[in-house]
């Protein structure tokens, strides 16, 4: 444990009262809270295609809130000094699940992709986990080896080469986008806990390189960028999805069609209530949707950051690059996805975070936000006794 962590443990000893940052739950919560309304307008015809409820998707989307909230719970009571502790057995956690999930008979197969163990009748997508424990071991890096990080380029290549091997794994599900995702939030807090901007440059050079190579490499994947560059040329085959979320898009307009109103929804935007929320709450509410579901993101991410700077300030650095990580993974995956959506980038299959209807990302996404209401609990009982140590 380092000098910090365990000043950390004996000052949250003497201030045992909980500390919740009030903002932050409100942001999380006005997210989710929208994220439900648009997955039971997109869900209900789907729901009763399938011959169920039609609020059946609201249902299990309500008990993954519960679920997931309890597993914040339980991630807040963990002391993060504890967490740094173990970011090296998390990371082989990580390795194993990454491993299992490629195993036949394990590995559960959906959509031609194996990304999925089958646990009790669950399907948990492994990655959603695997990220957030390797991006945990990124940070417990990014203190031990301070020095050689901001010194040297092998203190840089170091963490990139496991940041790869953990992409390469992802590939092979295959989870192009978890794994484009993980390697650049990891790359982030290697670059914010200061790794020297030449080498950074040079390794964002390289890593274009690579994933440039194995779009190339790949016929599956080169077709999709083609379709995202023209999906017009191929409305009705390659260019599906993405023609159908633009339409949906475009008739949103100001104000938007109405909730409920969404005729893409219909059928039409295949994964409405998932991968392609976003097109769906902007064809029913409009650009002003469009804005308030940007603000609410934006101002999550900017929390955090805040968080993590004030971590900094206060010499916790493990806490800090941990809020990192999630505020970098939120942006990333949400820019992702809304680029998606938008016809920006090439389809992904990532979820917006928090709002999606996904099971694995929800539970996943709120057990992390449970670790960063640790943080600012730490943080602010650090303050505190920090303050009441100079009044003394």
């Amino acid at each position: 444990m380092s000098a910090t962590a365990a000043s950390v443990t004996r000052v949250d000893a003497r201030n045992s009262g909980v500390r919740f940052d009030p903002v932050l739950l409100m942001l999380v919560s006005s997210i989710v809270l929208l994220g439900l309304i648009m997955v039971t307008s997109a869900s209900i015809t789907i729901a009763a295609r399938d011959g169920g409820e039609p609020f059946a998707y609201l249902e299990r989307q309500l008990i993954l809130v519960v679920l997931g909230v309890g597993l914040g719970a339980v991630a807040f009571m963990m002391p993060i000094a504890r967490l740094e502790q173990l970011a090296l057995p998390l990371l082989i956690v990580a390795g194993v699940l990454l491993l299992a999930v490629l195993v036949p008979g394990l590995g559960h197969v959906v959509n031609g992709s194996r990304r999925w163990l089958r646990i009790a009748g669950f399907n948990f997508q492994v990655s959603e986990a695997a990220r957030v424990l390797t991006l945990i071991y990124i940070a417990s890096y990014c203190v031990r080896f301070e020095t050689a990080l901001r010194s040297s380029l092998g203190g840089l290549a170091r963490p990139l080469a496991l940041l790869g091997l953990m992409a390469l794994l992802l590939l092979a599900e295959p989870d192009f986008g978890a794994a484009i995702v993980l390697f650049v939030t990891g790359f982030g807090v290697l670059f914010l806990a200061g790794a020297q901007l030449r080498w950074v440059l040079a390794a964002t050079v390289g890593g274009a390189a690579a994933a440039a190579a194995l779009v190339m490499m790949s016929g599956y994947r080169m077709r999709r960028l083609t379709a995202f560059l023209d999906p017009w040329a191929d409305p009705f085959n390659s260019g599906f999805q993405l023609t159908q979320s633009l339409i949906a898009i475009g008739r949103g307009e100001w104000f938007g069609v109405g909730l409920g109103a969404s005729v893409q929804k219909l059928f039409y935007l295949p994964e409405a209530h998932n991968d392609f929320l976003f097109a769906v709450l902007a064809e029913e509410l409009g650009l002003v949707g469009v804005v308030l579901t940007l603000g609410l993101f934006l101002a999550l991410a900017w929390r955090v950051f805040a968080l993590s700077r004030r971590a900094q300030a206060a010499g916790m650095k493990f806490h800090s690059y941990l809020a990192a990580g999630f505020g970098l993974w939120l942006a990333v995956q949400a820019f992702v996805n809304i680029g998606v959506n938008m016809g920006v980038l090439p389809t992904k299959g990532l979820t917006l975070p928090l709002m999606s209807y996904g099971r694995s990302s929800l539970l996943v996404t709120l057990a992390w936000l449970g670790l960063i209401m640790r943080v600012h609990h730490e943080v602010a009982a650090g303050a505190r006794g920090a303050a009441r140590e100079r009044r003394a």
